[in-house]
């Protein structure tokens, strides 16, 4: 993969490829992840989970359970009776163990701890479950219908996470966001191009190389876990919600973590984790297999009704979009997702009207939470193949239909939001030089670009300490998770700039929240931009303590630790609402398709990193690189396929199909660009998701211009030939 990046010649550290940190322990099999941690005495847990997406638990017999040599406890709802062992990040909607009725098929219902994993899994097939099955409903369209069978009783109740001023409907579309804009009041011209189409994007797992896995130990006062999750200081304050404990009593330890898109977000298996370990008085050691994961999370699968009208001139008028996100049976994230997508509905460009429903539908499903580029993933490809049918329409170049249209820097792109921080025009300029647009195409050949913007960094709430120890090492202390993205690379970067000195001086030590200051999340590409700008600030002001400390004298820094700076992000919120920045979502692609197979090619794929100012050049390279691999799959071939009683068919990896090295482009290019516009530290603002709107988007066009329309994805071989000889 290629790139091209500004570099500065001021800076000495930052804008240089660097060593990874964490490179020799993960090279040599030194890193220790979840499910290599042995704690002293730890039992196995093994789950027993329902076999049917909705019915009424009418009996659970665990005699036989308890007497399996090795089976030390068998847990139930009816054991956590003594606190509200319900969970939920946005919504406090999910039980720890499924209590009277269960709502998609995997849903746990027992779980067993023994002193060894055979003897857990003999305990958990012991255990006999009587259920008394129950209407289910399984796609959004049927669960929002006149009459449909609910999935949750009742009004739902908000989680500590919850923003003050949501508000919720009742029925499964529990959560609706909505956007209305109105620039030009009128109706549109009655001779005006009308595109109006359903579209239909499937459910699809996240597929961290690793799978969930929690370590707890928990008293009557004091809960301690170490966990692989991308949110510490959330799953801690989850914890102590539930388990009615202050914060300060619950402790979180991160260890490596093997890769996580969003599939470790907020609290998954540690609410188990801990109940067990409560009842059984012991540590419990919880792994998640691959067919665990992929029905603890996975993307939301999406329907979407959407009509762009574009004047004869060329100029967009108006967009209608009514959109349906499968939230799956609990909400997890699925209100902000669905946010997201409502928002990637609108797209980069002036409007006269818009009006998005974008809804979060509960179904009888595993539930759906954060994947990689969520909304934009969803939703670009749906209006940037709207703006491509009408330049056919209008016998109008697509590019050229793009730039009449799209918005400039400064300008608002959704009420409320900060306004457009980047040049779109000059990175889509930069893709179409790129793919050499405008050439001719043999048959069945196609050029694709798009364009979008997604909100980023979310929040504001990052704080560093950087501190000067004794022997003049420099320990960064900063919560934000090393997912495999960079992030202590990065994060050692900035503070070996600020403070002159060597890199490999620098420890970016793992997260532990009694010593970590908090971090909110490592998600929404907010790692470098506020995790990194809080780092930076605390090594200006430790800087500014070694000043003062050496009064000017050329002193070695070890004889003046220990000293320490402490810094924030504050000061990028205020106001923003949910965009710190905007995530430029621009790509380009070319493409083959056999009419014979309906097999597609990825002949190129370019990609634009629009970052402000790139901290670790070649770290954004492998960014987009891996972000491309992953569209492809999206976008061509996976899906998770449920069957007509809602269990999923295709739950492991021999099934379900992820994309190895033979399905990678011919040609990936990545196009840095650096115009320093970041609210980030140097200027930065975050990378890494964007490919996931832009790229599958450019792809879909791609394939349109290739001669193929796309109603929905996957873009598999038989649904492409399919669309060929329907045509």
């Amino acid at each position: 993969m290629t790139g091209r990046s500004a570099t500065r010649p001021d800076l000495a550290v930052v804008g240089q490829a660097a060593v990874r940190p964490d490179l020799a322990a993960k090279l040599t099999g030194a890193a220790e992840y979840g499910a290599d941690l042995h704690v002293p005495g730890a039992l196995r847990v093994a789950l027993v989970r329902s076999p049917v997406a909705h019915a009424r638990i009418i009996a659970i017999d665990t005699s036989e359970a308890r007497v399996v040599p090795g089976v030390v406890a068998v847990v139930t709802s009816a054991d956590l009776d003594d606190y509200d062992a319900t969970w939920g990040h946005y919504v406090r909607d999910r039980p720890i163990l499924a209590r009277d009725v269960v709502r998609f098929a995997g849903e746990i219902v027992v779980a067993v701890a023994a002193e060894t994993e055979a003897a857990a899994a003999a305990g958990a097939r012991a255990v006999r479950v009587g259920y008394e099955p129950l209407p289910a409903v399984l796609d959004v369209r049927e669960a929002v219908a006149p009459g449909a069978v609910r999935v949750h009783d009742g009004p739902a109740r908000p989680g500590f996470g919850c923003p003050p001023r949501a508000a919720f409907d009742d029925g499964n579309a529990f959560f609706h966001h909505r956007i209305d804009i109105e620039r030009a009041a009128g109706e549109d011209p009655p001779d005006a191009i009308v595109i109006e189409r359903e579209y239909a994007f499937p459910a699809v797992y996240q597929y961290a190389m690793e799978p969930h896995a929690v370590v707890a130990t928990a008293g009557a006062d004091s809960i301690d876990v170490w966990s692989s999750c991308q949110h510490p200081f959330l799953v801690r304050q989850e914890l102590a919600e539930v388990f009615g404990l202050p914060e300060e009593r619950v402790r979180i330890r991160v260890p490596y973590v093997g890769g996580g898109f969003g599939s470790k977000s907020y609290a998954k298996m540690e609410p188990v984790a801990v109940a067990v370990a409560r009842v059984a008085g012991r540590p419990v050691r919880l792994v998640n297999r691959v067919e665990d994961a992929m029905l603890t999370t996975r993307r939301h699968g999406m329907r979407c009704r959407m009509r762009t009208v574009v004047g004869r001139d060329g100029r967009l008028l108006s967009r209608h979009a009514e959109i349906w996100m499968d939230t799956g049976a609990y909400a997890d994230n699925g209100p902000t997702v669905t946010m997201v997508a409502g928002m990637a509905a609108v797209g980069p460009y002036r409007w006269d009207r818009v009006h998005v429903d974008a809804a979060c539908v509960y179904t009888h499903l595993p539930p759906a939470g954060s994947y990689r580029g969520f909304g934009a993933a969803h939703l670009q490809w749906v209006g940037e193949s709207q703006v491509d049918e009408a330049a056919a329409a209008l016998g109008i170049d697509r590019l050229e239909l793009r730039r009449r249209n799209l918005l400039s820097r400064g300008e608002i792109v959704i009420p409320g939001c900060k306004p457009l921080d980047a040049d779109l025009a000059g990175d889509l300029d930069a893709v179409a030089a790129r793919l050499g647009w405008g050439a001719d195409l043999p048959a069945w050949h196609g050029h694709g670009l798009a364009v979008g913007v997604s909100p980023a960094g979310v929040s504001a709430r990052s704080h560093a300490r950087v501190e000067l120890r004794p022997g003049g090492r420099i320990a960064v202390l900063v919560g934000s998770q090393e997912i495999g993205q960079g992030a202590r690379t990065v994060h050692a970067q900035v503070a070996a700039e600020v403070l002159g000195v060597p890199l490999d001086r620098i420890d970016v030590p793992a997260t532990d929240t009694t010593t970590t200051p908090y971090d909110r999340s490592t998600g929404a590409s907010r790692s470098t931009t506020v995790a990194g700008l809080a780092v930076q600030r605390a090594s200006e002001r430790l800087r500014d303590a070694i000043a003062v400390a050496s009064g000017g004298r050329g002193v070695d820094l070890a004889e003046l630790a220990p000293l320490a700076g402490e810094g924030s992000a504050e000061e990028l919120g205020g106001g923003s609402g949910p965009a710190l920045f905007w995530e430029v979502c621009v790509a380009g692609a070319e493409v083959a398709v056999d009419p014979e197979t309906g097999r597609i090619d990825v002949r190129e794929a370019v990609t634009v990193a629009d970052v402000g100012r790139a901290i670790n050049p070649t770290l954004v390279e492998r960014q987009d690189e891996g972000c491309t691999l992953q569209v492809v799959g999206n976008a061509l071939f996976e899906e998770m396929r449920f069957g007509p009683d809602g269990v999923l068919r295709n739950g492991s990896l021999l099934d379900y199909r992820i994309p190895t090295v033979s399905d990678m482009p011919g040609e990936m290019t990545c196009v840095i660009v650096e115009n320093g516009d970041g609210p980030g530290p140097f200027g930065a603002k975050g990378c890494g998701e964007g490919v996931f709107g832009g790229l599958t988007a450019a792809l879909v066009t791609a394939v349109t211009h290739a001669g193929v329309r796309v109603p929905e994805l996957p873009m598999s071989p038989d649904r492409v030939w399919r669309w060929i000889h329907a045509s």
